[in-house]
């Protein structure tokens, strides 16, 4: 994938993919607010659909831009993806249009029907979310229940040969000692296991303190990373773990606006999955310039792609390896995005939060579960049904 129209010739890789390119690498797309769930640490704090989402008209409009634009994947997302009605309507027309489509799920709708569909495809890759090596660890996060789901779709999943599943773990205080339980999981379902970090995005923002890994287990994650890495994915969210001194593998480079960027149910386009908030907000879809047109014209995005000063970090002898962290822990734990990451291996984040005023902190986007009910429930709530069978 070239670099950017007009940019200069530039020597390694990481420095061409800071400079962007003219089509993200990852893009992350979340096709619904609505869920089935409400995990406590939830990015997007999803719940009840969006009445302005995208239709399926304008999302495969979406779709014949990324094709134009070559984009290989898109990540697909949510709330739960599976519940939109035309989901599969949408995953069929991105693969017949050269889109492969790795998506998310809870694992509610994975019957052995869908697995079997799934497994007849090859350009669908799918990942089932799961946080707890146990029911009790993961339950008190996803929901009671969660856990035996996914459970239940990865072996329906298994048995229909679908290859290569992924386990998608956002690593907590409370999952940080079963890393080898997880793995283990994985390969009982021939599944590859990808691990992330957890933000103080959405949701994550209110349990953020009490359920971030500790100093002493981030310390035990690098060096299992650097022991079980090879076979482990972890979409570089660790990159800051890398001042510890070797660096994890991957690109330890922040792709907001870069190479990497979201697009949510409505069409607005972040610079990042975790940002989600109207700081890091490029444009939208909908736009005459379209998908295209934001990603390579917006004025956002053109800044992040201009050299960035690392501000205290720089006299750091680690900054080469870490780059001061993740902007989306920064920017919601209300710290300076040229500081330090929150979570820095030597101290420096935790020495900010500890001195920050009383400056009021940045504020996710709005909590779709808490929304007031709509006046008719079918009007925001495709799982309406679903909630009126359950009592809800």
């Amino acid at each position: 994938m070239a670099a950017v129209a007009g940019a200069a010739p530039v020597g390694t890789l990481v420095d061409q993919f800071e400079l962007g390119l003219e089509a993200p690498i990852c893009l992350t797309w979340e096709l619904t607010y609505a869920c089935n769930l409400a995990c406590v640490h939830c990015l997007s704090s999803s719940g009840r659909r969006d009445p302005n989402e995208l239709s399926t008209a304008e999302c495969k409009a979406v779709i014949d831009e990324l094709q134009r634009m070559q984009v290989f994947y898109v990540n697909i997302g949510g709330g739960e993806p599976t519940v939109r009605k035309d989901f599969w309507e949408l995953l069929d027309y991105a693969t017949a249009h050269s889109v492969g489509v790795k998506f998310s799920t809870n694992g509610s709708r994975i019957t052995p029907e869908i697995a079997d569909r799934l497994a007849a495809s090859d350009y669908v890759d799918v990942q089932i979310s799961i946080d707890g090596a146990t029911a009790e660890v993961n339950d008190a996060v996803r929901g009671l229940g969660s856990y035996a789901t996914a459970i239940g779709a990865l072996e329906n999943l298994h048995a229909a040969g679908f290859e290569n599943p992924k386990i998608s773990v956002v690593v907590t205080r409370h999952n940080a000692g079963q890393l080898d339980d997880f793995k283990a999981i994985a390969d009982r379902y021939g599944a590859q296991l990808r691990i992330t970090r957890l933000r103080p995005s959405g949701r994550g923002a209110d349990v953020w303190d009490d359920l971030h890994p500790t100093a002493e287990q981030q310390r035990q994650l690098y060096e299992w990373l650097l022991a079980r890495g090879e076979d482990i994915l972890t979409g570089d969210s660790f990159f800051h773990l890398s001042a510890y001194g070797e660096s994890l593998p991957g690109l330890n480079l922040c792709g907001a606006g870069r190479v990497v960027c979201l697009i949510d149910p409505v069409g607005d386009v972040y610079a990042c999955p975790f940002a989600i908030h109207e700081e890091f907000l490029a444009g939208n879809v909908r736009e005459p310039r379209g998908f295209t047109g934001v990603w390579r014209e917006s004025d956002l995005f053109t800044e992040l792609r201009s050299p960035q000063s690392g501000g205290a970090c720089e006299s750091c002898g680690h900054f080469d390896s870490c780059r001061g962290g993740c902007m989306a822990a920064k920017f919601f734990t209300g710290l300076p995005l040229d500081g330090p990451d929150p979570e820095c291996v030597l101290g420096h984040g935790e020495q900010l939060l500890a001195a920050r005023d009383e400056t009021p902190i940045p504020m996710p986007s709005v909590d779709h579960s808490r929304l007031r009910p709509p006046s008719r429930s079918c009007d925001e709530d495709p799982l309406a049904e679903f909630w009126q069978r359950a009592g809800g």
